[in-house]
């Protein structure tokens, strides 16, 4: 059975609906463990780091004092607990952004995935995404990928920086007004009902992704109709 939606514009969540989890939890978090430590004390001047890690110091309860070694620590911690804090999430999109760059990472798509993105993008819908990963690192992981770089596939990028929580009704709202649409005319896709629920409560339609061998795929998706696969599915243009 297909599910048909009427849309102008389709944002997308990234992790466990276009990507494997593992790409993030084992390849993404591999790569950005060992060079945490590394990246903050190679890069004193950089506005961003900085920030990061005086947030992190911040947030993790640390002196202003506190060592490289203690910060890592926290964000090492963080990484364990899958923790969506936005210092953590800058430091390792600036890693990834440097090790997509150097060739180190190529993203891979469950196989249903980027013929969507672009049969959606040829009908004249608009892409989006809103990934919890930073802005920076979903530009990355676009730019290079087994099917070559995407990155004009997508209008714009949000993140819980720029937006705000993914499970909180006004982080869409948000997203609504940057983009400059009605909600009524975007269609979300994400493989958590949280999300769905939040994205819901501001007038977005919603799309649940349960893919086979995923976190979510036994999940309970309430009101919002649920597919496998991109291929269950058809958006047409308003």
């Amino acid at each position: 059975m297909t599910t048909t939606v009427s849309a102008r514009w389709v944002v997308l969540d990234i992790e466990g609906t276009l990507t494997a989890t593992s790409q993030v939890h084992v390849v993404l978090y591999g790569y950005a463990r060992p060079r945490l430590g590394p990246w903050i004390d190679d890069h004193p001047g950089d506005p961003a780091v900085t920030s990061a890690v005086r947030d992190a110091k911040q947030l993790g309860g640390l002196p202003e004092q506190a060592s490289t070694s203690e910060v890592v620590a926290v964000l090492h911690r963080w990484m364990d607990e899958d923790r969506k804090a936005a210092p953590l999430k800058t430091l390792q999109g600036l890693i990834w952004q440097r090790g997509y760059a150097e060739g180190d990472l190529t993203t891979e798509y469950f196989p249903d995935v980027v013929p969507a993105l672009r049969t959606w993008h040829d009908a004249g819908l608009t892409l989006a995404i809103f990934s919890s990963g930073s802005v920076a690192g979903q530009i990355a992981s676009f730019s290079r990928t087994t099917e070559g770089d995407l990155t004009g596939l997508f209008a714009a990028h949000f993140d819980t920086v720029n937006a705000g929580p993914k499970r909180e009704a006004r982080s869409y709202r948000a997203i609504a007004t940057g983009l400059g649409a009605e909600p009524g005319d975007i269609v979300f896709f994400s493989d958590v009902p949280a999300e769905l629920d939040a994205a819901e409560a501001d007038g977005w339609q919603t799309v649940g992704v349960a893919r086979p061998g995923e976190p979510y795929e036994e999940a309970g998706f309430g009101s919002h109709p649920a597919v496998a696969t991109f291929d269950e599915v058809k958006v047409i243009r308003r």
